[in-house]
């Protein structure tokens, strides 16, 4: 990890560290709570697609197995919600490994269908296990997580639990990045072929990276249970997905800071449109495309250009559009 990275997470940490302290909202740092939750996906995602370029529809089915497996255990068997964590990250990781082996030898739009396919197949379980999920009701009644005597059962104890996680998630994630791992992910992304005859074991690779990815998704699903204490089956459908994917494109899909900007800025905006009634949607869906058709690679990556060069970062479209304007 670099000087730069070291840096920024540094700056990161003292503003995690200072917003509670700042924001008196309860509301609003349960959308900072959100923020940090969503951000441990969109991480994973970043490094399944951005370096290993490999597509996923499914993460919000590892999301769900994460939060279900956690809440089922805590609620139906009484287990500590530590324990519970622990298995469902062996349960998704394991769910993860056997999906990956076949799924992870297709390619482009016959892998997105194959993670699609199983995040519904998962998504449908959701629902029709009703003993144990509670079918589409749903169930509640989930124990908060407790560290020694302290209860987590405070928005103010909960952000700072759930941003140190992400800080740790992290901190590795980028140290994976600048590792020999990271190269050979990069690689893979730039063409599986070349990367094999230079002796990088892409299947193995690339089913590590997926397992990777949902075992990140699980923790968020873990955390997300243990905070809001009721599951129901519509938080972990094929919409939610595509909102991840949103997340980290918008942000820069080769940038795990990119996935977390992206999903702050997805996270947040909405609750600043409320204002504009029935004009938010309209707004909302203005804004992603600006982003999109000024900064292609990313807001984060764009900005970045931006502050190195002066200049944005213009995508083909608008290169046209200007062409056509002289």
């Amino acid at each position: 990890m670099g000087k730069k990275n070291l840096l920024s997470l540094l700056i990161l940490s003292i503003v995690v560290m200072i917003l509670p302290l700042i924001i008196n909202n309860p509301y609003y740092l349960s959308i900072l709570i959100f923020v940090g939750i969503y951000s441990l996906i969109t991480i994973g995602l970043s490094l399944l697609m951005g370096y290993a370029g490999q597509i996923s529809l499914g993460q919000a089915a590892f999301f769900g197995l994460g939060a279900y497996t956690s809440g089922i255990l805590t609620t139906k068997f009484a287990l500590s919600p530590w324990i519970a964590l622990i298995i469902a990250i062996f349960v998704t990781a394991g769910v993860a490994f056997l999906i990956g082996i076949p799924a992870l030898k297709l390619k482009g739009h016959y892998l997105a269908m194959a993670t699609l396919a199983f995040g519904q197949i998962i998504f449908i379980i959701f629902n029709q296990e009703i003993t144990y999920t509670g079918g589409p009701s749903g169930f509640g009644q989930i124990p908060y997580f407790k560290l020694g005597k302290f209860m987590l059962d405070s928005d103010f104890r909960y952000y700072y639990f759930v941003w140190i996680i992400v800080l740790i998630t992290l901190t590795l994630s980028l140290n994976l990045i600048h590792s020999r791992v990271g190269r050979a992910l990069r690689s893979i992304h730039g063409g599986e072929i070349t990367a094999n005859i230079m002796g990088v074991n892409t299947a193995r690779y690339k089913i590590d990276v997926f397992v990777l990815s949902a075992v990140y998704a699980s923790i968020a699903g873990s955390l997300y249970a243990h905070f809001v204490t009721f599951l129901s089956p519509g938080t972990f459908g094929f919409s939610f997905s595509i909102a991840l994917l949103t997340m980290v494109a918008v942000g820069g899909m080769a940038s795990v800071w990119g996935a977390i900007m992206g999903t702050a800025l997805l996270t947040i905006l909405p609750e600043f449109l409320r204002i504009f009634h029935d004009y938010d949607i309209l707004i909302y869906g203005s804004t992603l495309l600006f982003i999109m058709i000024l900064l292609p690679e990313g807001f984060f990556i764009g900005l970045f250009n931006l502050i190195r060069k002066g200049n944005l970062p213009q995508s083909h479209l608008l290169k046209k559009l200007l062409e056509t304007r002289r």
